[in-house]
């Protein structure tokens, strides 16, 4: 079958189609003959610095849709043959990858495969943000930054939904700004730290806003703290930047009550399935029901998994990147 897989950490050319074994499942795994990939940010930190890469080589890819090839040993209420999506430990960029069954979820009646592909990662996260975590109420304000990716599509659409009373994007540019506001966005910043700063706290009178999500760390994570109202959370969900982590205690939060929270989808899979699943099943249902959709910008074949790997590296796509490998 073919992969994709690197063996040395780098950019986008690093990237290598390669013929290898099919995997045969393991104790309670399953292999999927995969038909769409997502491309993640994640995917793009494994191959330049080794994020959750056990050893080399190594074939990236965190979710797939597609058919169930093989069922594993004490398998149980899965099929051969039946389609599903699911969240994969890498291995997704290839034609059939594994994946543990407590990650396995039927794709919903009326959605085809190459929408459950935009699944697995993106609205269980988005969910959580606003929901489990961000525990978002009527009328309060929300600060996304990354606006117009993947997850920052969804949370627009699941923040006012849940009847915020503002929704505040930033993005990198103004063509990122013009395609969040299709999707939730009352204002949208355009710039860095500084920028979105001052206008956060125009745009709210002083007061901050209630709930800030930030996937970037570093002096992004310590602007948003700062851009928070009186008894106001952020939920960190990912570290762009690279940058050191920076430790939060009582003279940040104490002043004005605020609270800091963290969420990796990835981690709650290993920590807690059962969650992950309950998790899943409600965000996976505001799908189902047309309160958000996902689209998907960019479509690559997998040969082509370096392209998709420089757009995102641009910072200029918005929405879900795919990579189509079965159809």
């Amino acid at each position: 079958m073919r992969a994709v897989e690197f063996q040395e950490y780098g950019g986008p050319e690093v990237l290598k189609v390669v013929e290898t074994e099919v995997p045969e499942p393991g104790p309670g795994q399953v292999s999927i003959d995969v038909a769409y990939t997502g491309v993640n940010f994640a995917d793009l930190k494994a191959r330049a610095e080794g994020y959750r890469v056990p050893h080399l080589p190594f074939v990236p890819g965190l979710e797939a849709s597609g058919r169930i090839r093989a069922l594993g040993e004490g398998v149980e209420g899965l099929a051969v043959g039946q389609e599903v999506t699911a969240l994969t430990e890498g291995g997704a960029y290839a034609d059939v990858t594994l994946a543990n069954t407590s990650t396995v979820f039927p794709v919903p009646s009326g959605v085809d495969l190459r929408t459950a592909a935009t699944l697995p990662t993106v609205l269980p996260t988005a969910y959580a943000l606003v929901h489990s975590l961000g525990r978002l109420q009527p009328g309060e304000t929300v600060l996304v930054q990354g606006a117009a990716g993947g997850i920052g599509t969804v949370v627009g659409q699941l923040a006012k939904a849940a009847g915020a009373g503002a929704v505040y994007g930033v993005v990198s540019g103004e063509a990122k700004a013009a395609y969040a506001r299709e999707y939730g966005y009352d204002e949208v910043f355009v710039g860095g730290v500084a920028e979105f700063t001052e206008a956060v706290r125009a745009a709210t009178d002083g007061r901050g806003v209630d709930l800030a999500l930030d996937p970037v760390g570093g002096e992004t994570f310590r602007a948003s703290l700062a851009s928070l109202a009186v008894f106001g959370r952020l939920v960190s969900f990912g570290n762009a930047s690279s940058a050191p982590a920076w430790s939060v205690g009582q003279p940040e939060l104490y002043p004005t009550g605020v609270s800091v929270g963290g969420f990796s989808i990835l981690t709650l899979a290993q920590t807690a399935p059962g969650e992950l699943r309950a998790l899943a099943g409600r965000a996976f249902a505001k799908a189902v029901d047309g309160t958000v959709s996902l689209p998907v910008t960019a479509e690559f074949g997998l040969e082509e998994a370096a392209e998709a790997h420089r757009l995102m590296g641009t910072r200029t796509s918005t929405g879900k990147l795919l990579l189509r490998v079965g159809g």
